[in-house]
């Protein structure tokens, strides 16, 4: 399940989607809003996608996932819009029969979802500047 959304994420009900009785590792990534880029102070972020490119780049990542790890069940879920901070932005969840299993795939979709999905972020200073990131830039 991949899914670009303009509400907040609802990362205890995107848990519960991906539990299985046969996985006994379930992993959840959350990326929240911080309030501090290096030494520049953050008041906010806005979120811009391709949102079709997006979502296919996101199944892809998903199924790439799959093949890798014997995922039970899996979500990404992506925000758009403006976040403050403290905000979730982007969540993971996988299940695996194990938690080794769990864990790196998790790991495998969120970086290679912050690599390849067309996301963009504009980053709002505290001193009112701003700053887009685009997509592979590693922040």
């Amino acid at each position: 399940m991949v899914h670009l959304i303009d509400e907040p994420i609802d990362y205890h009900a995107l848990t519960e989607q991906v539990r299985r009785p046969h996985c006994g590792g379930v992993v959840v990534f959350l990326g929240t809003v911080r309030d501090l880029t290096g030494e520049r102070v953050t008041v906010a972020l806005d979120y811009e996608a391709y949102a079709g490119m997006a979502e296919k780049k996101m199944a892809e990542i998903e199924a790439d996932t799959r093949r890798r790890w014997p995922v039970g069940e899996m979500a990404m879920v992506h925000r758009l819009g403006r976040l403050e901070v403290g905000e979730i932005s982007v969540a993971v969840a996988v299940s695996c029969p194990h938690r080794a299993e769990a864990f790196e795939a998790c790991r495998h979709a969120i970086d290679r979802l912050k690599e390849l999905v067309p996301i963009w972020k504009k980053e709002n200073w505290g001193n009112g500047s701003t700053e887009w990131v685009h997509p592979g830039e590693g922040r």
